[in-house]
């Protein structure tokens, strides 16, 4: 069992969760004004209900220099504060030759994240260099939450029995993953695509965003994604947990109901669903 692997069974089974909760700090929402402070609140507040969390870099980026430093700081205090959780780097990276190699060197070796989100738009070799880190996660992206991402990723119809694209990447994801560090990205927004892509890529862990302000379906998503034995799924949710509440004071203790709340609802549905 490949390193990733152990560390998000661990990580699952130690919190009794699959809540991951994503990192998007707005100045535009957030309570308090130093990006670090939000952030180490958010974390210290959820830790007890969460296996992983997942900084979203665009957040970070768009703040310059002090949000990279942010980012950089929050990853460092995670691993340091709470070493059991998985931290997914966001960036749905992806791109050819030296530039890939860069792209994951950064992503694994700079920024220190177990699992990075990456797009195969350019295909295999665009995604090499972070499938060589045989100790890191390399999450697909396969199907996105967002509305119009049929107009690419396709849709499965009954009129047309090619495979779509989304099915396409989740049948190489499986035949890429020679080092058992490869998962899938799927929005619990179209739980329809991850039932199909469940079937298609077994035992392969899912990343399922899109629970909250993008109404996934949770309850489908847990049907289609979670298999028997282990659940190899993480469910991530931002900006309901993120943004519970406006309070500088009590924003972090917010996110902890929030989040305490969401994998409660999780385990009480795979609960009935075992029965």
């Amino acid at each position: 069992m490949s390193i990733f692997l152990q560390k998000l069974k661990n990580a699952i089974r130690e919190s009794n969760s699959l809540v991951c909760v994503g990192l998007d700090p707005d100045p535009d929402k957030m309570p308090v004004q130093d990006v670090f402070d939000f952030c180490r609140s958010i974390v210290d507040g959820t830790s007890e209900y969460v296996a992983a969390y997942k900084p979203n870099m665009g957040f970070f980026e768009a703040l310059g220099i002090d949000g990279l430093s942010s980012l950089k700081k929050i990853v460092e205090y995670v691993h340091r504060s709470h070493p059991d959780k998985l931290i997914i780097g966001d960036g749905k990276r992806g791109d050819i030759g030296s530039t890939s190699v860069k792209y994951a060197s950064a992503l694994f070796q700079y920024w220190n994240f177990d699992a990075a989100t990456v797009n195969i738009f350019g295909g295999r070799d665009s995604i090499q260099p972070f499938l060589d880190y045989k100790d890191k996660g390399v999450l697909i992206w396969c199907r996105s939450s967002n509305s119009d991402g049929f107009q690419v990723q396709g849709l499965s119809s009954d009129s047309d029995s090619s495979p779509s694209l989304f099915e396409r990447i989740a049948t190489m994801a499986v035949e890429w993953n020679k080092n058992g560090n490869v998962g899938l990205v799927v929005g619990a927004t179209f739980p329809k695509e991850l039932s199909i892509v469940r079937k298609l890529a077994p035992r392969i862990p899912i990343l399922v965003p899109g629970i909250g302000p993008q109404k996934g379906d949770l309850e489908n998503s847990l049907a289609s994604g979670a298999e028997t034995g282990f659940p190899n799924l993480l469910i991530s949710s931002s900006r309901s947990i993120n943004y519970a509440s406006d309070s500088p004071s009590g924003f972090g203790s917010a996110a902890g109901r929030s989040a305490k709340s969401l994998k409660e609802s999780i385990n009480s549905i795979l609960r009935v669903q075992k029965q």
